[in-house]
């Protein structure tokens, strides 16, 4: 055992249960993937709290976003400098302190700045925990482990805008902020306990004082360009706006900078040249579309129940809850089919699923959809998401190296999370362009010779006289007929939407192809594929 390579090529298991490692790690995750969404909700009443407008308050969004985009792919190096368990410790103390100071926070900046400081704490925890997780479980039993990881990146961000709605209404927007204070200090605790590195992490504090901050630079500069353009462009119609465009140049600029500086350099921040491994690159880029899938439709179809179809906040809410509870059925199924199908098997299955049940949705949505039909719908659009979540997960860590771990689960979340970011952008931005379409054809066949148009103006401005009076009959039909000629538009505009999510997931079939067909249940040095 005096030998070095000896004890770290030895096998290596926690001293604890890896399922209590499991819990532990997954819990604080979990608390850091609900706040991403917990606070939509109540920005109107953020605003109003601190005399803000509303465009001011969605910076309590963006602050957060920018900054857990930045942090989030640098778990790896930081791991390397302090030691991994000591780092998703400090992360834990740094958001659940910031969770405080947000909760407490007296004015729109100073909550800002703490809202910025618990999105860096936050960054760090997701990767961590992913990591903490593939090296405490055996190759054999990953997948049921990603299960668990899988089920709170999935279940969070369903339950957390009606939980926040319901917070703000029944008690005030500070506890949305408050309730992570208890969840983290027994997070704490637990870890401290519970988990430990493994022998080949090992902390390494000179590196600290060789700092990429060039790379630091150039990723600071892409992530919040990206950020602040997909958060802000639809609000400043996109690229005619010079504020959108210098953002969207800064993303270049730093992307470009960042792929070069950090390609080049011996010890960068992010370790790009693991893109080298087929497999992975491959795993990374579906990631980035599953998260953007998964998000979309997060955002969606609460989006279309609130907005057209004049549900409360609560009740487009539970009608999520269907999907979440079947989850917690079809995550550890999918986590032990893993260990018995090949990564490539279940991912074209999942896909499959996923693109069956955006077709679905593309002829269930209407007007007339019904509470049972949307409780249905979103169990149909869940249910394939483990599937492909817990194998492309399991597959991007087939033949990398164990000690780049970090950096696996590091890229493999920041991908994840991009893809988020960027296809809630792009589905909104097509819900408004696509309806603005269909108005215009709607609009073309409502003219005042047309019989059917005459017939139905002429229907409700007699419903409106005689309730409303002659005089105000005739505009108050109009206003009735616009309105319906607007919900009519946005309704097929999600309709397109949908379809085209549909088309994405059928290439993600295609794509899936692609990836090396792993050995069920193999070790991570099987397959690989550069």
């Amino acid at each position: 055992m005096d030998n070095p390579n000896v004890a770290v090529s030895a096998p290596w298991k926690p001293r604890v249960n890896p399922w209590l490692i499991a819990a532990t790690v997954a819990l604080s995750a979990f608390m850091e993937v609900l706040d991403t969404s917990i606070a939509n909700v109540a920005l109107p009443h953020i605003a109003g709290s601190l005399a803000a407008s509303s465009d001011e308050g969605t910076w309590v969004l963006t602050s957060y976003l920018v900054s857990n985009a930045i942090v989030l792919p640098l778990g790896g190096w930081a791991s390397s400098v302090m030691g991994r368990r000591n780092f998703f410790v400090f992360c834990i103390v740094i958001f659940t302190v910031a969770s405080f100071l947000c909760g407490a926070a007296p004015s729109l900046p100073l909550l800002l700045l703490f809202r910025v400081i618990q999105g860096a704490g936050g960054g760090g925890m997701q990767p961590m925990a992913q990591a903490i997780m593939a090296d405490s479980f055996e190759p054999q039993k990953r997948g049921q482990a990603f299960a668990v990881y899988g089920l709170v990146t999935v279940l969070a961000p369903s339950i957390g805008p009606t939980l926040g709605g319901w917070i703000t209404d029944n008690f005030s927007w500070r506890w949305i902020f408050f309730i992570n204070i208890p969840i983290g200090i027994v997070a704490f605790f637990l870890v401290m306990r519970l988990v430990e590195d493994p022998p080949w992490i090992k902390p390494d504090r000179s590196r600290l004082r060789n700092m990429d901050f060039m790379g630091l630079g150039f990723l600071t500069l892409a992530m919040g360009g990206l950020q602040i353009m997909l958060d802000k462009g639809e609000e400043n119609d996109w690229f005619s706006s010079p504020f959108i465009c210098t953002f969207g140049a800064l993303f270049v600029v730093g992307i470009v900078g960042l792929i070069v500086w950090e390609w080049r350099r011996k010890d960068p921040l992010m370790n790009l040249k693991l893109f080298r491994f087929k497999n992975f690159a491959i795993c990374c880029f579906l990631m980035m579309l599953v998260g953007g899938l998964l998000n979309a439709n997060t955002v969606l179809q609460p989006q279309f129940m609130q907005g057209l179809l004049g549900w409360t906040a609560t009740s487009a809410g539970m009608a999520l809850t269907a999907g979440g509870v079947v989850l917690v059925f079809v995550m550890p199924f999918a986590g032990f089919a893993v260990g018995k199908f090949s990564a490539r098997s279940l991912t074209l299955f999942g896909f499959s699923l996923l693109a069956l049940g955006f077709y679905v949705a593309a002829h269930v949505t209407s007007l007339d959809m019904t509470f049972q039909q949307a409780s249905w719908l979103r169990v149909l659009m869940l249910m394939p998401v483990p599937f492909c979540f817990i194998s492309i997960t399991t597959a991007a860590y087939v033949g990398m190296p164990k000690e780049e771990s970090n950096q696996v689960s590091g890229l493999i979340n920041f991908a994840r999370n991009i893809g988020g970011s960027i296809l809630i952008a792009i589905t909104g931005a097509q819900v408004t362009s696509r309806a603005m379409h269909h108005e215009m054809l709607l609009q073309n066949s409502m003219q005042p010779g047309t019989l059917a148009y005459s017939q139905h103006m002429q229907t409700m401005t007699g419903f409106f006289s005689s309730h409303f009076g002659s005089a105000n009959g005739a505009g108050m039909a109009l206003a009735s007929i616009y309105q319906q000629l607007n919900l009519q538009a946005t309704t097929q505009a999600y309709v397109d939407v949908y379809m085209e999510l549909t088309y994405m997931s059928l290439f993600m079939v295609a794509l899936a192809f692609l990836l090396s067909k792993n050995k069920p249940g193999a070790g991570t040095e099987s397959a690989a594929v550069h």
